[in-house]
Order: structure tokens, then sequence, then C-alpha cells
């Protein structure tokens, strides 16, 4: 790999249409999730984080970590998370400017992927106005888009991604999904991975990634459960022909050796981190699986000098009460009280960013193995000349076996458990 690429000549070459539309001066190396998922396999056995940007400064966090580690890295924020019905401050259709302005700001230089995460279709009714809003966030900046559609029906969910995919451009980044979040019941499945993955094949419709239910959870609870690492495993193997990464989903409630075992074992190189980060910016003490510790009472732990200003962190408490919340409903404190978080003084901001980036530098380096992708990224873009690194493989599938009858067909003969209804609201 060489060690002295033309950083102006990626920025000139390696920056999608829309981002050099929205930010035609910008130094910020915004690139399609495509990128940095082959920067993964470049390296071999790496995956790096895909930071839900919740809030302001752990973005500023992720980014800073990011340039520590000279990793690429994604920025990316759920549906419900930042979507029309919103608990967050940042949305689909301002993460980009976000990420833009700090990227200039701070002077970092690292391939930094903006992701639409957990695009939600619960039924056919909703492919309508997913047509007008899907391109409506590509035009403010997203990279990357995960199409989840796992609560529905295998054959429905194939169909739901294959009637979206002319919203996507076919340059960016692109996640698919199996499973809900359901930690060990309805856990996804070979044959239903192989099912998606050959039914979009067929259709000319190329996943960068594809997400399971491996056993995992999310938010702020523990689990003994956690991801089912052999399982994770088989069905990247079955998919092998198809050239699929992994996107690991939920992984707060798992320990640091779990997620070596995750990037040593499996094809995954992408695995999202969202509550750990916001408990982390807001100084609460966390374990080693990424959970805020309660103590005797319950109650959170508040490292004092730590995070948010002691002062602001009972205001938070109390509003949270007076909403009647249980400790997992404290994600929506973020949309209440993103200003009163950056109307704080300079050295609390600057400490809450620095929580986030002194975590996430040592998950980018000494878990998930993403130092140095930066190089990987960069190298991707001279070699491939363009923003647009193509699909990883073309049709192998026959399109005539995937038709609306025959998807209907092969899909009643899946013998799957999806469990109960899982969690889509992360």
């Amino acid at each position: 790999m060489s060690s002295a690429i033309d950083f102006n000549r990626v920025l000139e070459i390696g920056r999608p249409p829309n981002i050099k539309q929205l930010f035609p001066h910008s130094r910020a190396l915004v690139v399609s999730g495509k990128v940095v998922d082959r920067a993964m396999i470049a390296k071999g056995r790496a995956m790096t984080i895909a930071a839900n940007g919740r809030s302001h400064l752990i973005i500023r966090g992720a980014l800073l970590a990011a340039q520590r580690a000279n990793a690429a890295i994604i920025i990316e924020i759920a549906r419900s998370e930042g979507g029309a019905k919103a608990y967050c401050a940042t949305s689909y259709w301002n993460i980009a400017r976000q990420v833009d302005a700090l990227c200039n700001e701070m002077a970092i230089t690292v391939p930094v992927a903006i992701h639409a995460d957990h695009y939600g279709i619960k039924s056919s009714d909703d492919i309508p106005f997913a047509k007008v809003e899907i391109p409506s966030m590509f035009d403010a900046g997203v990279t990357s888009i995960a199409i989840d559609a796992s609560h529905m029906a295998d054959d429905d969910n194939l169909l739901a991604n294959i009637e979206l995919a002319d919203c996507i451009p076919a340059w960016a980044g692109y996640e698919t999904e199996i499973g809900e979040i359901k930690g060990k019941l309805g856990l996804s499945s070979p044959d239903e991975a192989l099912f998606l993955i050959k039914g979009l094949n067929a259709h000319g419709i190329f996943p960068d990634w594809i997400a399971l239910n491996n056993g995992t959870t999310h938010g702020i609870e523990a689990s003994d459960q956690g991801i089912q690492v052999e399982l994770t495993r088989e069905i990247h193997d079955v998919l092998a022909p198809f050239n699929v990464s992994g996107a690991q989903h939920g992984t707060s409630g798992n320990s640091s050796d779990r997620l070596r075992a995750i990037v040593s074992q499996t094809r995954t190189t992408k695995a999202n981190v969202a509550t750990a980060l916001q408990m982390i910016s807001w100084g609460l003490e966390v374990n080693d699986y990424g959970n805020a510790r309660l103590d005797d009472n319950g109650d959170f732990v508040k490292i004092a000098g730590e995070g948010v200003t002691e002062e602001l962190w009972d205001e938070m408490k109390t509003y949270a009460a007076a909403q009647g919340w249980k400790k997992g409903d404290y994600k929506k404190l973020n949309l209440v009280f993103e200003n009163r978080i950056l109307g704080q003084a300079g050295d609390v901001r600057e400490r809450m960013a620095g929580r986030v980036a002194d975590f996430l530098y040592t998950m980018l380096v000494e878990v998930c193995n993403a130092e140095n992708t930066a190089d990987y990224a960069r190298e991707a873009i001279i070699e491939a000349g363009t923003y647009d690194l193509g699909p990883k493989v073309g049709i192998i599938e026959q399109p005539a076996e995937w038709t609306v009858e025959k998807i209907r067909e092969k899909a009643a003969r899946l013998d799957t458990d999806k469990g109960p209804q899982g969690d889509f609201d992360d």
C-alpha cells in the first residue's frame, strides 16, 4: 500500500456528487459507505464503528477518535432517532452538514461515510412515502443507507428492497436486513439470508452489508446472551459467493472479547454503537459491555466532573421522572436537552466529546482492528479513479427464477422462526 497518497487528488475524485454539490469548497473527505466497507476488507479482519450521532458532541468525539486512529468511520442516525418523528436533534437532513462542518473545523482527513440507519419499512403501505423521503435524504448529504424491512415476511422484505432500489444511487453504500433485534428469540438463519441476497442479486442489487438478528439487544440492559459468533460466521460463509459484509447491530451489551471474535471470525466490517456513546457523553459510568452501570437503588452512576454538569444532569433526571420515563426512555432526552447541552461552558463540551473520543479510539484500535484503515480507503479511491467503487460481484442468479410469483413460492418453503415482534426503534 502506498504511503504517499495525494490527499488533494483523493478529495477531488472521492466525494460523491451530492456531497460536491452541497459543499463545493469543503476539505472534508465524505465518501460512500462502499469505500469504508472496502477499506475494512482490504486490511482484513477489520470492522469500523458506525457511531450513532444522537448529539452534536457525539459526532465531534467520533470524528476525533477516527482521526487519532487514522480509521475510516461511519457516522449514522436511525429513522427513529433522526427521522420525521425523531427523538434526537440530529436528523437525516442535518447530519451531513454537521459532519462536514466539524471535519473542516478540526482538520479531519480520514474518510467518513454518512449512513441513514434502520430506514424502517413496516408494511407495503410505507413504500410510496419512502420513495419520496429517501431521495430527500441523499439530497441532504447521506452517502449510505440501510433498508430495514426485516419485521415483514421474507418475501415482502425482499420485494420492498427491490422496489426501493431505484431510490438509492448506484454509488451509495447499501445495507439490507433479515433480523429484527430481539436477543435470543427469532434468530436469523442461513436460509433466509441466502433467500434475500439471491433475490436481490437476480435483480441487479448488490448489498454491501447484511444485518442479522444474531442474538443482540438494543439499549442499556446487560445481556448474557449477546452476539452468536458461530451463527454469524455460518451465515456469512453461506453468503460468501455474493461478497456481502456483515453489519453488527446492538454492540452495547457485548464484551470486548466477543466483539473481537466477531472481527476475527466473521465477515463483519461495520459495528453500530449508539446507547453507549450517549451515556458516555453525559458522564455516566459504563462497563466493558458499553452498558451504563446502575447503583443499588437502580439509578445511573454519574461521575462527578465528567460529561454534563451536575446541575444539568439533575435537570435531565427531573424531566425524565416527570414524564414517567424508565431508564430505557432516557434516549428521548436527546431532543429535549440538545440546546441546553450545547449551551454549557466550552470546557464541559470539550470533556463530553473527549470521553466519546477516548472510548471510540480504544474500540477502533484495540477491539475492531480499524487502525490505519483510512489509508486503505484512500488507496481504493485512487485505484478506482472515482467515488463509485461499483459492486463487489455481478449477477449470479437467474432473473427468471426470481419473479414476484417465484419469490412468493420460495418464501413459502422457508422454515424460519421469526419469533415475537422485535425492536426496530434504535
